[in-house]
Protein backbone atom coordinates (compact mmCIF):
# COMPACT_ATOMS: atom_id res chain seq x y z
CA UNK A 1 0.00 0.00 0.00
CA UNK A 2 3.30 2.20 0.44
CA UNK A 3 1.86 4.06 3.61
CA UNK A 4 5.03 5.29 4.89
CA UNK A 5 5.29 7.81 2.07
CA UNK A 6 1.93 8.60 0.64
CA UNK A 7 0.00 8.90 4.41
CA UNK A 8 -0.69 12.42 5.37
CA UNK A 9 -1.60 13.41 8.32
CA UNK A 10 -3.03 16.95 9.36
CA UNK A 11 -5.30 19.22 11.12
CA UNK A 12 -8.77 18.89 9.96
CA UNK A 13 -10.53 21.25 7.31
CA UNK A 14 -13.72 22.09 7.09
CA UNK A 15 -14.12 20.83 3.42
CA UNK A 16 -12.92 17.36 5.38
CA UNK A 17 -16.84 17.71 7.70
CA UNK A 18 -18.86 15.07 5.49
CA UNK A 19 -15.80 12.22 5.38
CA UNK A 20 -15.30 13.00 9.01
CA UNK A 21 -19.09 12.74 9.73
CA UNK A 22 -18.76 9.36 7.91
CA UNK A 23 -16.06 8.26 9.72
CA UNK A 24 -17.19 9.03 13.04
CA UNK A 25 -20.47 7.48 12.67
CA UNK A 26 -18.36 4.13 11.24
CA UNK A 27 -16.82 4.42 14.80
CA UNK A 28 -19.86 4.75 16.64
CA UNK A 29 -21.41 1.56 15.04
CA UNK A 30 -18.16 0.11 15.76
CA UNK A 31 -18.70 1.01 19.65
CA UNK A 32 -21.96 -0.02 19.47
CA UNK A 33 -21.24 -3.73 18.48
CA UNK A 34 -18.95 -3.99 21.79
CA UNK A 35 -21.61 -3.34 24.03
CA UNK A 36 -25.04 -3.28 23.90
CA UNK A 37 -25.50 -0.47 26.58
CA UNK A 38 -23.63 1.61 23.46
CA UNK A 39 -26.98 1.57 21.36
CA UNK A 40 -27.18 3.97 19.17
CA UNK A 41 -29.90 7.29 19.23
CA UNK A 42 -32.20 7.41 16.34
CA UNK A 43 -30.60 11.03 15.93
CA UNK A 44 -26.67 10.13 15.25
CA UNK A 45 -26.84 11.76 12.03
CA UNK A 46 -27.56 14.90 13.48
CA UNK A 47 -25.97 14.64 17.06
CA UNK A 48 -22.48 13.50 14.98
CA UNK A 49 -22.75 16.21 12.52
CA UNK A 50 -23.22 18.52 15.33
CA UNK A 51 -20.00 17.50 17.08
CA UNK A 52 -18.06 17.51 14.14
CA UNK A 53 -19.32 21.54 13.32
CA UNK A 54 -17.60 21.83 17.23
CA UNK A 55 -14.86 20.26 16.89
CA UNK A 56 -13.95 22.22 13.29
CA UNK A 57 -14.46 25.62 15.06
CA UNK A 58 -13.31 24.84 18.49
CA UNK A 59 -10.42 26.52 19.54
CA UNK A 60 -9.76 23.53 22.75
CA UNK A 61 -10.61 20.87 19.86
CA UNK A 62 -8.29 19.16 17.97
CA UNK A 63 -9.28 17.07 15.12
CA UNK A 64 -6.90 15.18 12.65
CA UNK A 65 -7.26 13.51 9.77
CA UNK A 66 -5.25 10.55 7.92
CA UNK A 67 -5.62 11.12 4.24
CA UNK A 68 -3.70 8.34 1.69
CA UNK A 69 -4.28 9.17 -2.32
CA UNK A 70 -6.69 12.04 -1.22
CA UNK A 71 -8.75 10.07 0.78
CA UNK A 72 -9.71 10.22 3.81
CA UNK A 73 -8.99 6.78 5.78
CA UNK A 74 -8.69 8.16 9.71
CA UNK A 75 -9.82 10.54 12.21
CA UNK A 76 -8.89 11.46 15.58
CA UNK A 77 -10.66 13.93 17.65
CA UNK A 78 -8.96 15.01 20.80
CA UNK A 79 -8.90 18.36 23.28
CA UNK A 80 -6.65 19.09 26.41
CA UNK A 81 -8.98 19.30 29.50
CA UNK A 82 -8.40 20.35 33.09
CA UNK A 83 -7.01 17.98 35.94
CA UNK A 84 -8.42 19.71 38.79
CA UNK A 85 -7.23 17.78 41.71
CA UNK A 86 -4.27 16.45 39.59
CA UNK A 87 -0.53 17.30 38.83
CA UNK A 88 0.19 17.82 36.04
CA UNK A 89 -3.17 20.55 35.85
CA UNK A 90 -3.68 19.38 31.79
CA UNK A 91 -4.49 16.37 30.09
CA UNK A 92 -4.50 15.54 26.02
CA UNK A 93 -7.82 13.87 25.66
CA UNK A 94 -8.53 11.76 22.96
CA UNK A 95 -12.12 10.86 22.60
CA UNK A 96 -12.30 9.29 19.37
CA UNK A 97 -9.99 7.51 16.96
CA UNK A 98 -11.18 5.89 13.98
CA UNK A 99 -9.25 4.30 10.75
CA UNK A 100 -10.98 2.53 8.33
CA UNK A 101 -10.78 -1.38 8.50
CA UNK A 102 -8.25 -2.00 4.96
CA UNK A 103 -5.80 0.48 6.57
CA UNK A 104 -5.58 -0.78 10.09
CA UNK A 105 -2.62 -1.96 11.57
CA UNK A 106 -0.63 -0.60 8.96
CA UNK A 107 0.82 2.57 11.10
CA UNK A 108 -1.97 4.82 10.68
CA UNK A 109 -3.55 4.97 14.25
CA UNK A 110 0.03 5.12 15.46
CA UNK A 111 0.98 8.22 13.55
CA UNK A 112 -2.12 9.96 14.39
CA UNK A 113 -2.21 9.28 18.04
CA UNK A 114 2.03 10.49 17.92
CA UNK A 115 0.97 13.64 16.09
CA UNK A 116 -1.99 14.39 18.47
CA UNK A 117 0.45 14.14 21.59
CA UNK A 118 2.73 16.28 20.01
CA UNK A 119 0.23 19.10 19.06
CA UNK A 120 -1.59 18.20 22.44
CA UNK A 121 2.29 18.64 24.66
CA UNK A 122 2.34 21.73 22.26
CA UNK A 123 -0.80 23.11 24.19
CA UNK A 124 0.50 22.55 27.39
CA UNK A 125 -0.92 19.23 28.35
CA UNK A 126 1.49 16.98 30.59
CA UNK A 127 -0.24 13.67 29.98
CA UNK A 128 -1.79 12.19 27.10
CA UNK A 129 -5.46 10.11 27.40
CA UNK A 130 -7.71 7.92 25.48
CA UNK A 131 -11.26 6.85 26.16
CA UNK A 132 -12.76 4.00 24.32
CA UNK A 133 -15.42 1.53 25.23
CA UNK A 134 -14.19 -0.83 28.48
CA UNK A 135 -15.23 -4.00 26.21
CA UNK A 136 -13.05 -2.79 22.93
CA UNK A 137 -10.51 -5.00 22.98
CA UNK A 138 -8.56 -3.86 19.92
CA UNK A 139 -8.78 -0.16 21.13
CA UNK A 140 -6.98 -1.40 24.38
CA UNK A 141 -4.60 -3.74 22.74
CA UNK A 142 -3.50 -0.77 20.81
CA UNK A 143 -2.77 1.86 23.57
CA UNK A 144 -1.10 -0.25 25.70
CA UNK A 145 1.01 -1.40 22.96
CA UNK A 146 1.47 2.30 22.78
CA UNK A 147 2.59 2.65 26.43
CA UNK A 148 -0.63 3.56 27.70
CA UNK A 149 -2.09 1.96 30.70
CA UNK A 150 -5.46 1.83 32.57
CA UNK A 151 -6.61 4.95 35.14
CA UNK A 152 -10.10 4.75 35.50
CA UNK A 153 -12.73 2.89 35.17
CA UNK A 154 -16.49 4.03 34.43
CA UNK A 155 -18.91 1.21 35.24
CA UNK A 156 -22.76 1.12 34.30
CA UNK A 157 -25.79 -0.35 34.83
CA UNK A 158 -29.20 0.48 32.74
CA UNK A 159 -31.87 1.47 34.79
CA UNK A 160 -35.16 -0.50 35.13
CA UNK A 161 -38.21 1.76 34.82
CA UNK A 162 -40.13 -1.05 37.02
CA UNK A 163 -37.90 -0.60 39.88
CA UNK A 164 -40.29 1.01 42.79
CA UNK A 165 -39.04 4.08 44.74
Amino acid sequence: MGLSTDLRVRVAEARDREKIIDLMIRAKRLNEEFDPLLRLSPTLQETVTSYVEESLTSPNSLLLVAEHGGRLVGVLKAEVVDRVFYDPPLEGLIRELYILPEYRRKGVAKILVTEASKILQGRGAGLITAEFPSLHKIAMEFYEKMGFRPVFSKYAIEIDKTIEE
